[in-house]
């Protein structure tokens, strides 16, 4: 049986971010070098606050998004 421990993250929210998938909402691991260690012992929570890590950055806060309530 898989669980959402064995599937890469995706977003459902439109997000414009550089390890996002534009189309797909699929976070690409190659972009997120703490995603490539991924295994089912790794915490979820450790994910997510990598990312949102990643999202407050410099130059990814900048970026502009798409408009409110945009879904994949």
């Amino acid at each position: 049986m898989q669980t959402v421990l064995d599937t890469r993250p995706q977003s459902l929210s439109r997000v414009k971010l550089p390890f996002v998938s534009a189309t797909t909402g699929t976070v690409d691991p190659a972009r997120l070098p703490f995603l490539a260690s991924w295994t089912r012992a790794s915490s979820l929570e450790h994910v997510l606050v990598e990312i949102r890590k990643e999202m407050a950055s410099p130059a990814n806060r900048k970026l502009p998004q798409p408009p409110e309530g945009s879904m994949f």
